[in-house]
């Protein structure tokens, strides 16, 4: 396995193959052992439900990934990531009451998690397995029979969607599915846990977006961007800013976010329409480097379109357990968060006719039919309400004692004063079988802040009680650690670094800037190196300006401002984010060597790259150096992008005595289209270029890991000119590297 972060399972995949025959004849015993006799009895129209043909198919689901996690998570658990692909050819026929339906097909695809804990001493060593989707995973389902009403372009989406809700109200986060391995193992808190936190985005302003609304197809009129932000299966929608292409919203969102690493924060841009709305652009913005930093207040370039940026403030607010902190916010912003655990109901009422209580006496009902109506159990749902927020849970069919399982979370601006009103109704006539209001004052009484009982029913009867348990957790916003190199997009601010040395390790109070090597020739090798370990100590790296030396300790000021003099009328400064800022400076190697590749020497900045004649057409034949690039390359989880700076060349070899204009072209192989090609500018007459230019490729770290940076230094020549064009090149094999950490090297 070559990607140490997603890794290909084949032989898993294998398994599957060989077993799914044996897993299709089990289907089809439980679908007709089983379910069929649980849908005859759901309803007297269904009792003629009968199953003709139960095929699963040969097309079997695949695994195309699994992600491993062990180090960002409590040790007594195992946490795996499984890219799952079902195009399935399965066909499943029943009938109902002379109507035939049925399925012929199903594609799915979405992330599956899946966490084994806790892990114990004894067998089966694993005490539960608790299965989720992180996101809504995508469903298309080819319906058969009903004369394919079904597929009816309306009805078939919203047939697909209502069968995606189902699955997400089940097993889309924060709902989970728990099963537990060992007898006596309380899934309660594995099945219910707190969240890890809340993200409050700002939603401040956006720039240069890009023009949608035209007249006569030819006039370009301005847009009404809106913004979509989702978090799982959270969305809040933005108010829309009328022809304006640099809108100012000001808007404040709030998130519950269930795991991290795993969730992102979406969002998109929309012009807004009468007909259609049209797509602005996108960011995706990965939570645990915004966990890490606390707060981060960017410019962020928008993906998937040709220009735009948008102006976040991200807070990342930790649930604590301490009353203190519950201060109202004068700005109206949220203080805590209250979880909701909704277990079950007793003894519900038949009907709101039926309270004990002699609150309403039982009225005389003439008409049979209601009445044996009224005689059923309840089918009941709760309405749970906190301020002007309901959230519904599932129904429960035919139950005096309902037992639903599910998690709620509510904002609260003021714990002292607000409260929780439950009401419970009956699905079927739409009336209440009982309320109850909790008052959030009397969790403070409690030093955990939790409450974990029955509560009475009030308007219901006399014995019947709703159990819950309810926990309250403050919002507490921490400052960053200063002593952290900030993962955020300004991270990379110019202005001096301060470096201290500290029993061998370097640790950097701001981010570390990349030197910049000047030109030298081959016999200043070792005047170079002298000078360069000069710069790991206490002094700041760029407070001499050191005219005239062999080797100026100027440095690459913020990483940003390379992009700003690159092209000043882009906008903001879109500086580069990172999951570790720039690189850290490493002691550097005595003696320099040409590397055969990045691999050999680990991350050494003073390790050369050769450009390698061997793939070149030279003339003369002589193997012999054609140069050094100097690159730095990292990825930035943040903004979910690969990150290139090119910083300069040296020694380069002449294709001509006219002398040469040297630019670096860059792809990411295996994508050689000319609209991906990534290309710095050119600079005149010069065997040493400084280019100091940042490229960015917008992909996963899986799909990165998977690719190949294939970088040449060519030559501006003129059209029908005889001279060769390419001047040297390198490939860098991204498997191998830790992209997080990033490198910079010669």
């Amino acid at each position: 396995v070559h990607f140490p972060d997603v890794e290909r399972v084949e032989w898993l995949n294998k398994v599957l193959v060989q077993a799914w025959p044996y897993f299709g004849t089990i289907m089809e015993k439980t679908f007709k052992e089983v379910l069929e006799p649980k849908i005859r009895a759901k309803s007297v129209h269904l009792k003629t439900c009968t199953f003709t043909k139960i095929h699963f198919g040969e097309k079997c689901p695949r695994i195309n990934g699994i992600k491993a996690y062990t180090k960002e998570i409590d040790r007594r658990q195992v946490t795996l990531d499984l890219q799952i692909c079902y195009i399935g050819d399965c066909e499943i026929h029943m009938d109902i009451s002379k109507f035939n339906l049925g399925v012929k097909g199903v594609q799915l695809y979405g992330t599956l998690r899946v966490i084994l804990e806790p892990l114990l001493t004894d067998a089966p060593f694993v005490g539960a397995v608790t299965l989720f989707f992180m996101q809504k995973p995508h469903l298309e389902i080819n319906w058969a029979g009903m004369s394919n009403l079904l597929d009816v372009p309306g009805i078939n989406v919203m047939s697909d969607s209502l069968i995606q809700d189902f699955i997400a109200a089940r097993l889309v986060l924060p709902n989970r599915i728990t099963v537990p391995l060992k007898k006596n193992m309380n899934i309660a808190h594995l099945r219910f846990p707190v969240p890890q936190g809340v993200i409050r985005v700002h939603l401040l302003e956006a720039e240069n977006l890009v023009q949608k609304d035209n007249f006569l197809g030819a006039i370009r009129g301005k847009s009404d961007p809106y913004a979509l932000l989702r978090v799982g299966t959270a969305q809040h929608r933005s108010k829309t800013v009328s022809r304006d292409l640099n809108p100012i919203w000001n808007e404040t969102f709030e998130f519950v976010v269930h795991e991290v690493p795993g969730q992102d924060l979406e969002v998109d841009l929309y012009d807004e329409d009468p007909d259609k709305d049209d797509f602005m652009g996108s960011l995706l913005i990965g939570l645990v480097d915004v966990m890490n930093d606390r707060i981060v207040d960017e410019w962020f370039p928008l993906s998937k379109t040709s220009s735009g940026h948008l102006h976040l403030k991200l807070e990342w607010l930790s649930l604590v357990n301490d009353q203190e902190k519950l201060h109202e916010d004068k700005k109206g912003l949220s203080t805590a968060i209250l979880i909701v655990y909704l277990e079950s109901a007793f003894n519900l009422p038949k009907n709101q006719f039926e309270y004990s209580n002699g609150e309403c006496g039982a009225k005389k009902i003439k008409n049979n039919k209601y009445l044996k109506k009224m005689e059923r159990e309840p089918s009941s749902f709760v309405l749970l309400t906190v301020g002007n927020k309901t959230q519904k849970s599932k129904t429960c069919n035919f139950s005096k004692d309902p037992k639903w399982g599910q998690a709620f979370t509510f904002f609260v601006h003021s714990a002292h004063s607000q409260s929780l009103h439950i009401e419970i109704k009956d699905k079927e006539r739409d009336s209440a079988l009982g309320t109850s209001v909790v008052c959030l004052s009397h969790l403070l009484k409690d030093p955990n802040m939790t409450l974990d009982q029955r509560f009475q029913l009030d308007h219901s009867s006399s014995d019947s009680f709703i159990k819950m348990k309810l926990v309250l957790r403050a919002l507490n916003v921490e400052e960053p650690d200063p002593q952290r190199v900030k993962a955020g997009v300004n991270a990379s601010k110019p202005g001096p670094v301060h470096v201290k040395e500290k029993a061998g390790n370097q640790q950097f109070s701001s981010p570390p800037q990349v030197s910049k090597v000047a030109p030298m020739s081959k016999d200043s090798d070792s005047a170079a190196l002298e000078s360069l370990p000069k710069k790991d100590s206490g002094e700041d790296l760029d407070t001499k300006d050191s005219s005239g030396a062999s080797v100026p300790s100027e440095t690459v000021s913020g990483l940003d401002g390379a992009e700003g003099k690159q092209n000043p009328e882009h906008g903001p400064p879109s500086a580069l984010p990172s999951g570790a800022a720039a690189v850290p400076t490493l002691p550097v190697l005595q003696e320099m060597r040409v590397a055969p590749s990045v691999t050999s020497l680990g991350s050494l900045p003073s390790s050369c790259f050769e450009l390698s004649s061997s793939n070149l057409d030279i003339h003369n034949g002589a193997e012999m150096p054609l140069g050094e690039i100097q690159l730095t390359v990292r990825y930035a989880s943040i903004r979910q992008s690969l990150v290139v700076l090119v910083n300069g060349c040296r020694n380069l070899v002449p294709s001509s005595n006219r002398g040469v204009d040297p630019y670096v072209r860059i792809y990411l192989l295996p994508d050689r289209r000319w609209t991906s090609r990534k290309k710095t500018s050119v600079k005149k007459k010069t065997l040493n270029p400084q280019y100091d230019e940042k490229f960015e490729f917008f992909e996963s770290l899986e799909n990165v890991k998977k690719r190949t940076l294939d970088i040449a230094v060519k030559n501006s020549r003129p059209f029908i000119s005889q001279e060769r064009k390419e001047l040297g090149k390198v490939r860098i094999d991204l498997s191998q590297e830790d992209l997080i950490k990033g490198f910079a090297q010669w």
